[in-house]
């Protein structure tokens, strides 16, 4: 994709952070309290600001544009509401993408070290990354899930939602957005649809066949679907760096 086209694309576009898009699943409906237990809120001084999901005791995964003066997470429960001492952790160490500039250029995913281990329970749970060998089809049914709005520039609510999306052909994602995408993206949602994400679930994954398979990244404008399919970072395309951050903090 030519620099320009970046460019252009970087400003149509808005990524599903609460200062950008950020809000919550379009169309979904509650998740139910024994499931999703890897979900995790990112927050800083004033609250949510996107979802993560956790992948081992001390590391959080999420989206690079989610970086906006995170202090801590919140896990263990889908009421933000209702948030006991137990259910927080600070944030030890950000580790974004070393290539990440904005979400038009890609590479828009990051890990958090949590400053101490959870422990793995009946309520905090992690979820499974995909293999480098693992290919997502066209129409796949999948979910999505997180705490942003429930309709375009609507409010926010503190009940963690849910709702499936099909993942969309690559071929018929590019023409979509006819600015060109950048590489290592899924495309699901939005498109042909009323389901998907919006503002604050930036970050959360795309989980298909009970694995986390992508990032919410962003979509076009504000979340009036169904024009444009929404944009996911392809996992399976950044294991190595994942496996490397984890490795080095081995403890």
């Amino acid at each position: 994709m030519h620099a320009l086209h970046k460019l252009l694309l970087f400003h149509l576009l808005t990524s599903l952070g609460r200062d950008a898009l950020g809000g919550k699943i379009i169309n979904g409906k509650l998740a139910p309290i024994d499931s999703m237990q890897y979900m995790v809120s990112l927050q800083n001084s004033e609250g949510h600001v996107c979802g993560g999901f956790l992948i081992r005791e001390d590391f959080v995964l999420t989206a690079a544009h989610c970086n906006n003066d995170l202090t801590h997470v919140i896990l263990g429960t889908h009421d933000l509401s209702r948030v006991a001492d137990g259910n927080k952790r600070f944030i030890e160490k950000i580790y974004a993408h070393p290539s990440y500039v904005n979400v038009g250029l890609g590479k828009d995913i990051m890990l958090l070290k949590l400053s101490e281990k959870v422990q793995l329970d009946n309520n905090v749970q992690t979820i499974q990354l995909p293999t480098s060998k693992m290919n997502i089809g066209d129409n796949e049914k999948c979910y999505v899930t997180g705490w942003g709005m429930k309709r375009s520039r609507g409010p926010t609510v503190d009940e963690l939602r849910v709702v499936d999306v099909l993942t969309v052909n690559k071929h018929v994602c590019d023409k979509k957005w006819d600015l060109g995408l950048p590489e290592n993206v899924i495309c699901a949602g939005g498109y042909n649809t009323t389901k998907g994400p919006c503002q604050g679930d930036s970050g959360g994954p795309l989980v298909c066949n009970g694995k986390a398979v992508g990032i919410v990244s962003f979509n076009m404008g504000f979340c009036d679907y169904p024009d444009f399919p929404n944009v996911y970072t392809d996992i399976s395309k950044y294991l190595p760096w994942i496996n490397y951050i984890l490795k080095r903090n081995n403890r």
